[in-house]
Formats: structure tokens, C-alpha cells, sequence
């Protein structure tokens, strides 16, 4: 026999349950109707990638690299299709997103044959492993890149490609290890990202749209307790939410391909809440101007979309006055994943650069 609730509990849990229960019902019904009509165009004309295979590249090689803190990095290579004495070019993605962020620029240096590629999912994102204790730190990222980088390029030069937190990482490693640029390194590419604080209120935006395969309601615990229609409605919401976010806060296009918002969103959502909430202190406490110092040997390029919400034009702007031989090139009418929604414009500038020093 179920122990049974206390009367005044059971009222706190049956209050709570019809609020959640309302909100989730109106905010299913607010978000679902917009999204409904967004993604009745995912396969239709109009839609530049209604036809595109998102989704796993080929690659020559996987290997799980074992970090500094015990995590599991899941790494894939690229290998060229004739032998070749060029940089190794590495990426590395950015918060609550995994390797696929580089999608259209893994296959057009794919498909160009002439560069050995790197890709790996950063501590606790894609295919990696959590970290066992404690909070992730950025410093321990840059730890991570110096692993995959022993592992993968044990020798020969390396141009290092990082998008948002992956910039924030390739900053970590320069911090620590600056005898590698111009020596190992001869390259950096950031793209949407930052050497200083990210506002906090911004920085929560992704960790709310990466909720999108759980309920994200106050009390959630109590009210799982009342019944599979109410989480249901909850978690139909919290869906519809994360993508209407990720639409709103990782485009800049009013309109943009629904079916690149539903790819970022699928990486998103893959994300654990625990993963999130345990990189956010790190990512609220970031400041890598010293290390940019490092950087000041090596070419570098920057790329930021001019509606980048989360790492905005200024933020670059910043990291150009303490680099000042680095190029800046802002994207029009794109957001922070300016390198998935503006591809063609983004390798038409990564492409030239990683020519220009290999």
C-alpha cells in the first residue's frame, strides 16, 4: 500500500500540478501553431536545405581520446585523399552543440581532398563523456584540445578552427601552452566568439534551448508525480520553445532554413541539462585577453555574424585591438551560427586563409 501524501503537501502538489498543467497547455498551444506553419516549408521549395543529409559524415578514422580529468573524447579524421605536407586544420565546437556545427565546411575541405581534418565533441557534448565530478572549467577544455591535438597530430603543423566556447578553448590552450603558436600552430580561425565575460542573461538562452527533449517547469520533480498528460503537454511545449529559440537566438534571418533550425536544435536538445548547468559558471567567468598574446605570432581570422546575438560584433572587435595583424570578417544577416546559416560566405573566407599559410 503507497504511503499516503499529507494533506497539506498534497495540496501544495495538486496547486502546482495545475499551474504546470496550464502553462503547458497555453504555451503548446501558443508555440505550436507558429512552428506548425514554420516547418510545414521544411521540405518545400523555398527551403535551400530541404534535401540535405544532415547527420554523420564519412570519416577514415575514429578513436576515443582519454583527457587529463578521466573524460572520453570521441574524435574523427579526415584523412586527405593524396598525401600531403599541409596543416592539419582542427575544429572544435562551441556550447551545447557537438562536431556537426563545422557540417558545410567539413564537406567542402572533404570533398577539396587536400587537407588531413580533425573533428571532436567536447566534455559532456555529442558523443564525448560526461566529466565524473565537479564543474567543467575552461581551462580544462584548452587540457582537452592538448589531448586530442598528442593523440591526432603527434607531429606537422596545425591550423585550430573553434567556434563560440570552441574559440574560448583554443584561448585556454594558448594561455597555457603559447610555445605552440608559430611553432606547431601557424593558423587560428575563431568564429562567434569571446575573450571576455558572456552576459548572463544571454548565456542562458542556449542552456534553456538545449532543454528541448525535457520539461524545463518549476517543480517539475513534484509535478512528475501527477500523470503522463501533464508531462506530456509540458514536454510538447518545452519543445516547441527550444525551437522558436534556437531559430530566434542562433539566426540572425528572419527566415531562416527550417531545416538548419531543426539541425541545431537536434544538436541542442542532445545536450544534458546537468552538462549545462555544470559549463555555466566556467563560461560566466571567462576572461582570455592575456592569452590572445599568444596568438599575436601566428595569422589569425576572425569571422562573426552582425546579428550574432550571444557573441556580438564587438565582442570580435575586442579580440581584433589585441590582435591587430588578425582580419576581421562580419557576416551579413547571419547570428552566432553564422557558419551553418551563411556556409558559402564563411568558407569563402576560412578557404583563402588556410590556402593563403598552408
Amino acid at each position: 500500500m503507497s504511503p499516503k501524501i499529507p494533506r497539506k503537501r498534497a495540496k501544495q502538489v495538486g496547486i502546482a500540478g495545475a499551474a504546470i498543467g496550464v502553462v503547458a497547455a497555453g504555451l503548446a498551444t501558443a508555440f505550436a501553431v507558429e512552428r506548425t506553419l514554420v516547418r510545414r516549408s521544411v521540405n518545400a521549395p523555398g527551403d535551400p536545405y530541404a534535401d540535405e543529409a544532415f547527420g554523420d559524415q564519412p570519416f577514415d578514422a575514429e578513436l576515443t581520446v582519454t583527457a587529463a580529468d578521466g573524460t572520453h573524447l570521441y574524435v574523427e579524421i579526415v584523412e586527405p585523399k593524396v598525401p600531403t605536407t599541409k596543416p592539419t586544420i582542427v575544429f572544435v565546437h562551441g556550447f551545447a552543440l557537438d562536431m556537426g556545427t563545422f557540417y558545410f565546411q567539413r564537406k567542402m575541405f572533404s570533398e577539396r581532398g587536400d587537407h588531413r581534418l580533425v573533428f571532436y565533441d567536447q566534455p559532456g557534448h555529442g558523443r564525448s563523456s560526461k566529466l565524473k565530478s565537479g564543474n567543467y572549467d575552461i581551462a580544462g577544455l584548452g587540457e582537452s584540445l592538448g589531448a586530442v591535438l598528442n593523440a591526432t597530430v603527434p607531429d606537422g603543423h596545425i591550423i585550430l578552427v573553434g567556434h563560440s566556447m570552441g574559440g574560448m578553448t583554443i584561448m585556454s590552450f594558448a594561455e597555457k601552452y603559447p610555445e605552440w603558436f608559430g611553432n606547431r600552430v601557424t593558423g587560428v580561425v575563431l568564429v562567434s566568439t569571446s575573450a571576455r565575460l558572456i552576459d548572463r542573461a544571454k548565456l542562458a538562452l542556449p542552456s534553456l534551448v538545449a532543454r528541448a527533449s525535457a520539461p524545463f517547469f518549476p517543480l517539475w520533480g513534484t509535478a512528475a508525480h501527477l500523470g503522463g498528460n501533464v508531462i506530456e503537454r509540458a514536454r510538447f511545449a518545452s519543445s516547441d520553445l527550444a525551437w522558436l529559440l534556437t531559430r530566434r537566438y542562433g539566426f540572425g534571418d528572419a527566415k531562416p532554413s527550417p531545416s538548419l533550425v531543426s539541425f541545431v536544435e537536434g544538436m541542442n536538445s542532445k545536450t544534458s541539462v546537468e552538462t549545462l548547468t555544470r559549463y555555466l559558471n566556467t563560461l560566466y567567468s571567462h576572461n582570455r585577453y592575456p592569452a590572445l598574446a599568444a596568438l599575436r605570432g601566428v595569422p589569425v581570422l576572425v569571422v562573426v555574424g552582425d546579428r550574432d546575438y550571444l557573441t556580438p560584433v564587438s565582442h570580435s572587435e575586442e579580440i581584433i585591438k589585441r590582435l591587430p595583424d588578425a582580419r576581421l570578417v562580419t557576416i551579413e544577416n547571419s547570428g552566432h551560427v553564422v557558419m551553418l546559416e551563411k556556409a558559402a560566405e564563411v568558407n569563402a573566407a576560412i578557404l583563402p586563409f588556410v590556402e593563403k599559410i598552408s
